[in-house]
């Protein structure tokens, strides 16, 4: 279940959201979605980096998860790392803080809004520039091209994607390019047409691409029951 962010958390929160395994174990499959989710599990607080693939997820029968997403490139100084430290990572929170003290302190996982929000108000904003490449990098602007807009090199382009994002500008362009792919194919458009409209060369390279990222077809993520990409 996903619910939208309160006001004070729009711009830089995508959504909360819960996940409940139910009576017997569960298992799901968590793939790129350019967003860094802070979640409270069995364990406690931890952090779920940027992804480049997939992410199986095993759920014992009963367990519940609950997180907030952050925005791609919104997490800013919250985490108090960039995002390419935790790329493909689970991270406890407190192994983000110094001495094994987390950052900032969550009560539970009804205090996750509420933390952050401190949190928010507190530590250094995203990269200013972050809206304007992930825009660019949505409609499949070419790397050399966004830079040149931005007064950048593409080294320091790379560098700031890498901080803000957790990916070079290439990575960030491929998981967003499939993220569009994935709401047009759960809207049940033809593959054909989907690869067309998200920016594919032709829907061959949408398959191999959706593959490495997903690891699995994009008919299967597509299906009533598709897999996740909330933990």
């Amino acid at each position: 279940m996903e619910w939208a962010p309160e006001e004070r958390l729009a711009g830089r929160i995508a959504c909360l959201w819960s996940y409940e395994a139910g009576e017997s174990d569960a298992h799901t499959l968590v793939v790129p979605d350019g967003c860094v989710d802070l979640i409270w599990g069995p364990q406690g607080p931890f952090v779920a980096g940027p992804d480049t693939g997939p992410h199986p997820t095993s759920l014992s029968a009963g367990e519940t998860f609950t997180g907030i997403r952050f925005l791609p490139g919104a997490v800013g100084g919250v985490l108090g790392v960039p995002m390419d430290a935790l790329r493909d990572l689970r991270v406890p929170l407190a192994d983000l803080g110094e001495r094994g003290r987390p950052p900032f302190e969550v009560r539970g996982p009804d205090d996750l809004a509420r933390a952050v929000a401190v949190r928010l108000s507190e530590a250094p904003g995203p990269d200013p520039a972050a809206p304007a490449i992930l825009r660019a990098l949505r409609v499949g602007t070419r790397v050399g091209t966004v830079a040149a807009d931005l007064g950048f090199s593409e080294r320091h382009l790379y560098r700031r994607c890498m901080a803000a994002f957790g990916y070079g500008p290439k990575t960030v362009q491929r998981v967003m390019r499939f993220q569009h792919a994935l709401r047009l194919a759960r809207r049940g458009r033809p593959l054909a047409d989907v690869a067309a409209a998200s920016g594919y060369a032709d829907q061959a390279h949408m398959t191999n691409d959706v593959r490495r990222l997903a690891g699995v077809p994009l008919s299967e993520l597509a299906a009533p029951a598709p897999a996740s990409s909330a933990a």
